[in-house]
């Protein structure tokens, strides 16, 4: 067993009760507040991280787009906004997230394919997408089973553009980074009233955390996965990264 999967199965060992029974309900809970929370949270610093983010990625007209645990919609209505003649998809888990997603991209004339579905097992062909995104979710997945359904679904020679909060490599940041964490999710979860679901799972959101990858891990398990030309950008002391990869 390489370390990769040794930190995955501890990962699930330890997650998986709550992502197979609360993780659902959590975000049914907050989708309708789910974009301004998340601003709130990062101190209005996630909609200049998401255009950068935007504007890392390559898209070019009549290119299969799909956006893995697509939630609300904001990338791929970014990405039509950024290159309208995109075919985009999106995929989640959460009905919630995704009716709210789909009036978004209703509302702004854009239309985007949405499916339901258990990420680690994507519903298409092979070799089938130009570019896959991920966004903000990969901390509550079995990563080794997403990113090898993404290197599965994408062509070859297709890139794969993923954006998460990771563990910081810097142990006084991660201590940092977690204090306000729980500092954090106890607001917001007060000024939206969250429900039972969501409030038992503060403590699990900061573990998440402390049980991820770096920066610089998460580049190593992309390159361990099969995928070429990795590169990762840390932001804001390792929380947040960019990376980018490509299919060999």
């Amino acid at each position: 067993m390489t370390s990769f999967e040794k930190k995955e199965h501890a990962r699930q060992e330890a997650f998986e009760t709550i992502w197979e029974t609360q993780i659902d309900a959590v975000f049914t809970d907050v989708a309708a507040v789910y974009d301004k929370a998340n601003d709130f949270a990062s101190l209005g610093m996630l909609k200049g991280l998401r255009r950068r983010f935007i504007a890392s990625i390559d898209v070019e007209p009549g290119q299969r787009v799909l956006d893995v645990c697509a939630g609300t919609n904001v990338i791929g209505i970014e990405l039509l906004k950024k290159q309208p003649g995109l075919d985009v998809y999106a995929v989640d888990r959460s009905d919630a997230m995704q009716r709210v997603g789909k009036d978004r991209a209703s509302q702004q004339g854009f239309e985007i394919k949405g499916h339901i579905c258990d990420v680690h097992r994507l519903p298409f062909p092979d070799n089938h997408f130009d570019v896959v995104t991920l966004q903000y979710a990969t901390r509550h997945l079995r990563v080794i089973d997403v990113f090898s359904e993404i290197n599965r679904v994408l062509k070859p020679g297709g890139n794969f553009y993923h954006c998460d909060m990771l563990r910081p490599a810097n142990k006084f940041i991660e201590e940092a980074y977690c204090l306000y964490l729980k500092g954090c999710l106890k607001t917001i979860s007060w000024a939206i009233r969250s429900g039972p679901d969501a409030m038992a799972c503060h403590g699990y959101f900061v573990d998440a955390i402390r049980l991820f990858y770096s920066t610089d891990e998460l580049s190593r398990l992309l390159s361990e996965l099969g995928f070429s030309h990795v590169t990762g950008r840390p932001m804001l002391g390792g929380t947040v990264a960019f990376h980018k990869a490509c299919k060999a």
